[in-house]
């Protein structure tokens, strides 16, 4: 924890503080940003909390969402700030605009990605971690934050989202202590759950209907991919981040070993989503491709492309190697 500890230093040391997420942000990243800029309020400190990006609506729900800015909405304040810590991102140009500041500015990377490119002055990445969130949740404590039940219900939101809800194989005994601790400072898990799990719009279901009409299978079954088009978002009337989670429906098909989700938005701009079950590691492809992730979880984006194209070099690069292991898996 030592790199922890070095980070508290910083924090002493500095008043005027940038908090940031990535872009395309999930329940850890917003959590994450949320938990430690209120944490360094309560130090006394003046933060500036930034996502480069829209919040996905399931997120309205907590009040503090709004206090995450855009880069375009606080560019005449970022000059003013001392120290930007950047959390969840694995890469630079995963903080949107914000990527400009980084090198006039003392950077701290706080991250569980064991793809991350320790692109900060300061660097604390361990993938033992479930989340950012539960990484932040050590360093409030560690600087003997106050919490309340809104801080314990915001940092409990990013451990329980990036542990598929404690179902992924990163939900480990230290997942069940930290959650346990954070319920006890009042963290409403039921609250979470009903944000996240039961708040649907009826046209994201219309969207996850084409999602499931157009999926394709391979390797015999253990492969399923699909695709949605900028057109596809434009038709049922929904943004890039009313398709969060169908790459996570598609892995739970029985049979499946990797899900991937190929989406458009804007025209031309395209993200893959990859997921895993068992022995399949997503993030040695995505880091292929220039993206990053988990082993069970990983993504990168294509700028200027086009979405059959992307989608028909993934498909490729999966098939093969899920072919290889089973020619392996046979020979044993």
């Amino acid at each position: 924890m030592e790199k922890m500890y070095e980070i508290i230093r910083e924090i002493k040391e500095n008043q005027n503080i940038i908090v940031a997420g990535h872009i395309m942000p999930d329940g850890d990243c917003i959590s994450s940003v949320l938990s430690l800029s209120i944490a360094l309020e309560r130090l006394g400190k003046q933060v500036l909390s930034i996502v480069d990006y829209d919040i996905p609506y399931q997120y309205s729900q907590l009040e503090e969402v709004a206090r995450i800015r855009k880069v375009d909405d606080v560019i005449n304040s970022i000059d003013s700030c001392d120290l930007i810590i950047v959390l969840d991102s694995s890469s630079p140009d995963r903080v949107g605009k914000l990527q400009d500041f980084l090198s006039s500015k003392k950077t701290i990377v706080i991250d569980h990605h064991i793809t991350n490119e320790n692109f900060g002055d300061l660097n604390w990445v361990d993938d033992s971690f479930s989340s950012a969130a539960q990484m932040i949740y050590r360093l409030n404590r560690s600087m003997n934050v106050t919490y309340d039940s809104k801080l314990a219900t915001i940092n409990l939101m990013g451990i329980a989202t990036d542990t598929g809800f404690f179902r992924y194989p990163n939900t480990t005994s230290e997942v069940f202590k930290d959650a346990y601790e954070l319920s006890l400072l009042g963290g409403n898990i039921w609250f979470i759950s009903q944000m996240i799990l039961e708040n649907n719009k009826p046209e994201r279901l219309k969207l996850f209907a084409h999602v499931i009409e157009n999926m394709e299978f391979s390797n015999e079954g253990r492969f399923v991919h699909s695709v949605i088009k900028y057109e596809d978002f434009q038709r049922f009337n929904c943004t890039e981040e009313d398709s969060s989670g169908f790459v996570s429906d598609l892995r739970a098909i029985r049979g499946v070993e990797v899900a991937v989700l190929v989406i458009e938005y804007p025209k031309e701009q395209v993200h893959v989503s990859m997921r895993s079950k068992n022995s399949f590691d997503v993030s040695k492809i995505a880091k292929m491709l220039g993206g990053g992730g988990h082993p069970r979880a990983a993504g990168c984006s294509f700028k200027d492309s086009k979405v059959e194209e992307v989608r028909e070099i993934v498909v490729k690069e999966i098939s093969k190697i899920l072919k290889d292991l089973k020619v392996i898996d046979e020979e044993r």
